[in-house]
């Protein structure tokens, strides 16, 4: 999570109560909501992304996602506003194989501007500049009521200042939402980075709970609507009558195993080796040793891989493998099913740091989190950094709940040690699982605010207070900020 910063609704201006009034909108046989504000009854406004659309009698949403989790989140995200939008919504921007599933089609493929780190920008410094523009360009084109922007802060707000200075003229000028607040508040100085965003960022859509007070604290609107990988728990557990218990996600993992010929007694470890091409890269030969070293440890060890849905990063793995002594179960593009599918197989997990870990809390599997970067970035991490831990449950529990294997000391030998006492030491398993609950209802939606009131109240047309939908109804509100 801290790697990533290398590179309430009432927040939005609602202030009181919420009305809700049924018509039949623009979308034919569809009965969706009227969502009006208290005291804007009879007065319309021009800020509000909601009072927008209505000028036009559509929603044009711009959206841009980076990297695989930017994807999943930001899918979500525009399923989310096509069911609230008493609106027909247009979409537009740059992403991946979810985001095209929801209706946009990218510029561009997302992988060209999905790179993390200092020293690994440098090679890629144009082709960002490059595809900046071209996106700019794009905004600019399509006039959207509202840029939405998920996590990839270094691309993100460039794109949201150049939006901001060329629109500056313009009377409406679309409204900017970031969504994933950047760990700002894990850096020395980084409450002075995080003061300018409200120059150019009028809402910040945050994931970790005590993010929304320091985005407010900074001037900056904000609004806290739960972790986006919470999601698929969440409905799973809505029958309960609870969104904030039981948040476990269960497979078969005898399925599993029948499926992919591995014995009832064999050792299962997965392998998550990240997103990006060039975390992978220097990742997955590390783990691969790893896991050479530990087989003799183990009478049966299988590796299973569920590799990240993106071309690049699934064709290196691919090679990898090939020319590797060891054989792995690969599962390319792995959808959700897919990987906990193999989670629930699995005695233990590798993986590096980032969205990864709470997957595998939600499955409840014991992991170690490893990561090596360049040198200059692992000393930007190791000397700017305000934290003692990098993986959001250590940070939340501010306790080491999951190993964490970094820079210089990720070696296979080291993790080969750390690993094996993780899959033979059953306390140590327990006490992940049970810190795990722990962590997921601290990342849990907002119970009372005023997105999930509402949601409450369109429960009977199928709506779910959810993190996109949160996001969702947070972003119809939201207002121009004037400087």
């Amino acid at each position: 999570m801290l790697l990533r910063a290398l590179w309430g609704l009432s927040a939005a201006g609602l202030g009181g109560s919420i009305y809700i009034s049924r018509r039949v909108t623009p979308k034919q046989g569809l009965l969706s909501p009227r969502i009006i504000a208290a005291g804007a009854a009879t007065t319309t406004t021009t800020t509000k992304v909601i009072d927008l659309a209505a000028q036009e009698g559509e929603l044009r949403v711009f959206v841009v996602a980076g990297e695989v989790s930017g994807d999943s989140i930001a899918s979500r995200l525009m399923a989310s506003l096509k069911k609230l939008s008493p609106f027909p919504v247009r979409f537009a921007g740059v992403g991946g194989s979810l985001m095209l599933k929801e209706g946009m089609q990218s510029l561009f493929p997302m992988e060209e501007i999905s790179v993390m780190g200092l020293w690994e920008l440098f090679p890629h410094l144009n082709t960002i500049r490059i595809k900046l523009k071209e996106t700019t360009d794009a905004a600019i084109r399509f006039r959207p009521h509202v840029v939405v922007t998920v996590d990839s802060k270094g691309f993100s707000f460039r794109l949201l200042k150049q939006l901001k200075e060329k629109n500056m003229l313009q009377e409406k000028y679309p409204v900017h939402i970031h969504y994933v607040a950047p760990s700002f508040w894990a850096w020395k100085g980084g409450e002075t980075r995080l003061k300018k965003l409200h120059q150019f960022v009028d809402h910040m859509l945050c994931i970790i709970p005590f993010e929304e007070e320091i985005c407010r604290l900074n001037g900056l609107a904000a609004t806290y609507v739960g972790h986006p990988l919470l999601e698929d728990a969440l409905m799973l557990n809505l029958e309960s009558g609870s969104l904030s218990s039981n948040l476990k996600v269960q497979r078969s993992g005898d399925v599993f195993r029948r499926e992919h010929g591995i014995s009832p007694g064999a050792t299962v470890v997965t392998l998550l080796p990240g997103s990006r091409l060039q975390e992978v890269t220097r990742i997955l030969p590390i783990f691969l040793r790893t896991i050479e070293l530990l087989r003799s440890s183990f009478s049966e060890l299988s590796v299973v891989i569920p590799v990240a849905p993106n071309s690049q990063v699934e064709d290196f793995v691919d090679k990898t493998i090939k020319s590797s002594p060891l054989s792995a179960i690969l599962i390319p593009g792995a959808s959700l099913d897919q990987k906990y599918d193999a989670f629930s197989a699995s005695t233990a997990a590798l993986c590096v740091s980032g969205s990864a870990v709470i997957e595998l809390q939600l499955a409840r599997l014991p992991c170690v989190v490893a990561y090596r970067a360049h040198i200059l970035t692992e000393w930007v991490i190791r000397y700017k950094t305000k934290l003692n831990y990098i993986s959001l449950p250590n940070i939340l529990m501010n306790s080491a709940i999951v190993p964490e294997v970094l820079f210089q000391d990720c070696t296979p030998e080291k993790l080969t040690t750390i690993l094996r006492e993780l899959v033979l030491d059953k306390s140590i398993q327990e006490r992940q699982i049970s810190a795990a609950e722990k962590v997921l209802r601290l990342l849990s939606p907002p119970s009372q605010n005023v997105g999930s009131m509402l949601l409450e109240k369109l429960a009977s047309s199928g709506s779910v207070c959810c993190p996109s939908m949160i996001a969702a109804s947070t972003i119809l509100f939201a207002e121009k900020q004037l400087s």
